[in-house]
């Protein structure tokens, strides 16, 4: 996952957890249907499992850390169905989910070629229909020095319209304040 360790401290507490749950995951999904099942990219923690439980019938998480996804079944049972695996090779079929979700995750991809596999392998697991979105951090001093050691790799907001274009996606919109952005995209 490439976090240092004041990173994960923050990470796994209830700090962060009720910002997600009350400022995040609100923001980012204001609006919006995820339907009857979702799949959170990089769940981590599992600061938002409890706001996406509300929004939808059945929730995933795709985890690439083994340690993390062996600590959400354990602290999840029954509330999260954890999948080991890598968002830029999903191990998933094809037009499972009617919404996919990535909160604060993209900019731990390490380059934006897997960046760009993630988008595609988000279209391609997405039934049509099916919305994409989140939010991540945007590229300010303070989110850098959060990140000293950390595999950390931001998303520029402006790119990412004519990235999740290039993936397939339509009705792309991205909105931005001062320390992060929101995206929305659906598949045709």
């Amino acid at each position: 996952m490439g976090m240092n360790y004041f990173h994960q401290l923050g990470c796994r507490s209830t700090l962060w957890e009720r910002a997600s749950t009350t400022t995040l995951v609100p923001w980012a999904l204001s609006g919006l249907d995820l339907g009857d099942r979702t799949l959170e990219i990089g769940p981590g923690y599992g600061a938002n499992i409890a706001a996406l439980r509300t929004r939808t019938a059945a929730l995933s998480g795709l985890e690439i850390d083994a340690a993390l996804a062996a600590r959400l079944r354990a602290r999840h049972p029954g509330r999260l169905a954890v999948i080991d695996g890598d968002g830029t090779a999903m191990p998933l079929p094809d037009n499972d989910f009617s919404a996919v979700v990535a909160f604060t995750m993209f900019h731990h991809v390490p380059t934006p070629a897997r960046q760009d596999d993630l988008f595609a392998e988000a279209f391609r697991v997405l039934r049509p229909g099916g919305v994409f979105a989140g939010i991540d951090g945007r590229d300010t001093l303070p989110f850098r020095l959060m990140h000293v050691g950390d595999v950390c790799v931001p998303v520029p907001p402006a790119t990412l319209p004519a990235r999740l274009k290039s993936a397939g996606f339509t009705d792309v919109e991205v909105r931005s304040n001062p320390t992060m952005f929101r995206f929305r995209a659906r598949r045709p």
